[in-house]
């Protein structure tokens, strides 16, 4: 992996405010990966492809990632960021709308790492869960959205995005088959692995 182009990539990011990982919560799921390290990561939402080439390091040996992403300057982007890094053999990218490519897909997944559409977070559960490997652990950044979703804030604008995502946080923790805990980093950081069944 080419470091010195991993870098450039994040601060062009910055530069041009498209969201990318943050720092901390990088740090965070790196403890989790490196530990695990996974054959199969799914990411529902690529942006530039930051993060998915980030997570390449903590893969098993022939590991892949699958990442979802609809906007199709963002799938250029990434393809071409993914490649100048050396990493295009381990990256797959699905260009569209994940609530539709989502259904189509059959894989068993390590993990899942979910960040994209906050209002369509609760579709993305249902999916992953469909998919997740016994004992596998699904990650969903940007969870507590600049602190609404724990107060009792109710701007119209942000308003559905904030119920889903309390929705999303609901069906976590009440899920008898997954422990869950949710890490104020970044924007909130919910960690949810699958209890092995007895």
């Amino acid at each position: 992996m080419n470091k010195q182009e991993l870098e450039k990539i994040k601060q062009k990011a910055l530069e041009e405010h498209i969201p990318i990982i943050m720092d901390d919560t990088l740090e965070i799921m790196e403890k989790y990966l490196k530990e695990e390290k996974p054959a199969r990561i799914l990411e529902i939402g690529t942006a530039v492809g930051y993060s998915a080439i980030c997570f390449t390091e903590f893969l098993d040996k022939d590991g892949v990632i699958d990442t979802i992403e609809r906007e199709e300057e963002r799938v250029a982007k990434a393809r071409e960021n993914i490649k100048k890094v050396e990493v295009e053999e381990k990256i797959n990218i699905y260009e569209g709308d994940a609530v539709e490519i989502l259904p189509t897909l059959n894989e068993k997944y390590d993990a899942v790492f979910i960040d994209a559409a906050k209002g369509k977070y609760p579709f993305f559960l249902k999916e992953s869960l469909r998919m997740i490997k016994p004992n596998g652990i699904i990650f969903a950044d940007n969870i507590l959205y600049k602190g609404y979703v724990l107060s009792d804030y109710n701007k119209h604008k942000q308003r559905t995005a904030v119920r889903n995502l309390r929705e999303y946080i609901k069906e976590v923790s009440e899920n008898p088959n997954l422990e869950t805990e949710i890490l104020e980093v970044g924007d909130g950081l919910a960690i949810s692995r699958m209890k092995k069944q007895l």
